[in-house]
């Protein structure tokens, strides 16, 4: 009720949709409105012929399908900045600007301090035509259900400090702490969906909690500093590689999973303030977390 309580109302701009509807001659209004979008490098010629490119219609035509008139995704990104400003009340509210990105999908959500960047023609879902050249496992979350996750996950870039060292236990942690977190943030989205997990995958990681920690703490991963260890627990990926028959079914990213379930460890076992826990150093959440895997 506190939360709710937060007043908190966005502005949307919607750019995707003043740009699908500019001509050549009204581009000038866009570069005033929105000279943020507009880099000086780049002659009026170039917008022009973007302005009449297929290609660009199309995408923004989808985005249109696919969004309508953005109140849904709006009210769910109310509902974050309330939670947001209930933990972190320093925080200045961004203005939020939609727009078509290319399917630029590393840049798919960028915040700084104003403005909320939100590339919607990196979320037509998973198989739309326009990602037919795409790895699955990446575009399995193109879809606007991930919308908010994502946009929480790069304010936690903000709020979290970088691993302390270059061990396995302290990245896993990081990760821990950006899922916690989003977690705060976002109470009403399942859990699957803040990982970017499909359901199964879910449960896969669930099911095989203690086989996988046994596996990190067997093959002594923890304190490792080994870089191989990132691509083949941590970073997206079809799947994670033990390098056993467990690889086919697994999901990619479970480091990040496990580091989550060290981090809720802690949180159950020891009463600190969110802001604190994202500033406690991997080791400390580690040794107070008296983590046990799930049998």
């Amino acid at each position: 009720a506190e939360i709710n309580a937060i007043e908190v109302d966005l502005e949307v701009a919607r750019f995707d949709r003043a740009f699908a509807n500019a001509s050549p001659e009204s581009l000038g209004e866009l570069k005033v409105a929105y000279p943020y979008l507009f880099p000086q490098q780049y002659p009026d010629s170039i917008w022009t012929l973007k302005l009449q490119d297929t290609l660009q219609q199309a995408l923004l035509e989808e985005i249109d399908l696919a969004f309508g008139d953005f109140e849904e995704q709006k009210a769910g990104l109310d509902l974050l900045f309330k939670h947001i400003l209930y933990y972190f009340s320093n925080q200045p509210l961004p203005k939020v600007v939609t727009v078509s990105s290319d399917v630029d999908y590393n840049n798919r959500v960028i915040l700084a301090d104003t403005l909320l960047l939100l590339g919607l023609d990196n979320y037509l879902g998973q198989d739309h035509r326009f990602y037919s050249g795409i790895d699955r496992y990446i575009a399995e979350g193109f879809d606007k259900k991930y919308l908010e996750s994502d946009v929480a996950a790069a304010f936690a870039k903000k709020v979290i400090p970088p691993p302390s060292d270059r061990t396995f236990l302290a990245q896993m942690i990081y990760y821990g702490k950006e899922l916690y977190l989003k977690d705060q943030l976002l109470p009403l989205v399942p859990d699957e969906d803040l990982i970017g997990y499909s359901p199964l995958h879910f449960e896969w990681a669930q099911a095989n909690e203690e086989q996988i920690w046994r596996y990190f703490v067997e093959e002594e991963l923890l304190y490792s500093t080994d870089r191989k260890l990132g691509p083949r627990f941590l970073d997206p990926a079809p799947f994670s590689k033990f390098r056993l028959m467990l690889d086919n079914e697994s999901p990619g990213r479970i480091g990040r999973y496990m580091g989550w379930q060290i981090v809720n460890a802690f949180a159950r076992n020891n009463n600190v303030p969110l802001q604190e826990l994202l500033k406690t150093p991997a080791k400390t959440i580690f040794e107070q977390a008296n983590y046990k895997p799930k049998k």
